[in-house]
């Protein structure tokens, strides 16, 4: 059975939520076209305590005004210029914290031409929080978003269930520059997923 997540989803725990998000289905609809991907991988960003977020001591700028929502909305930024990068608000209103999602599982239609991705690179599509977004074709038009409300983005749950034991924890990526933030075993990832963008 095919449901909707709804606000309530978004507003608990954040590395609970960086968990359970494994398994859920990313619905994509844009220009007539709608893709899915399953997520498997995950990772957590607890806030102005956390150095490695973008809310650390509580900063807060236009980039990051989202992130003090009730969870839901959709957080997307770009890096080094050119990548954009998928999170997804959750917690408390002004408590700002967010899940970013690093990899997706591509599901039924596939919005780009085969030409230029052929099937035996499809594993190579939405393996990294660039990839699957350029994949998927998300953008800064998505910024802000209400996942609960929108009709053009959303996440469902399929019925997957991913066992604590199929769970694996391990360090962020990339965040060099959060000093002892760096070793927090906050990104999630299913255990033997060919499609996880760093084991």
């Amino acid at each position: 059975m095919v449901k909707k997540l709804t606000r309530r989803f978004y507003t608990g725990d954040t590395l609970d939520i960086a968990k359970k998000l494994l398994g859920k289905f990313l619905v994509v609809k844009k220009n007539g076209r709608i893709c899915v991907g399953k997520i498997v991988e995950t990772e957590a960003y607890l806030g102005p305590d956390d150095r490695a977020a973008h809310s650390f001591k509580g900063k807060r700028t236009p980039r990051t005004e989202v992130e003090y929502n009730v969870g839901g909305y959709v957080y997307i930024y770009m890096v080094y210029g050119m990548y954009w990068q998928f999170n997804i608000v959750t917690s408390e209103k002004d408590k700002p914290e967010c899940v970013l999602i690093r990899a997706v599982e591509p599901i039924g239609k596939f919005p780009i031409s085969n030409s230029q991705f052929p099937k035996s690179n499809l594993k190579n599509l939405a393996n990294g929080p660039g990839k699957l977004c350029n994949w998927l074709g998300l953008d800064k038009s998505f910024y802000g978003e209400d996942m609960t409300k929108s009709k053009k983005i959303w996440l469902e749950d399929r019925g997957v269930r991913v066992a604590k034991k199929d769970i694996v924890a391990a360090k962020r990526v990339n965040i060099d520059y959060a000093k002892q933030w760096k070793h927090k075993p906050w990104r999630f990832y299913i255990k033997g997923n060919g499609l996880v963008s760093k084991k």
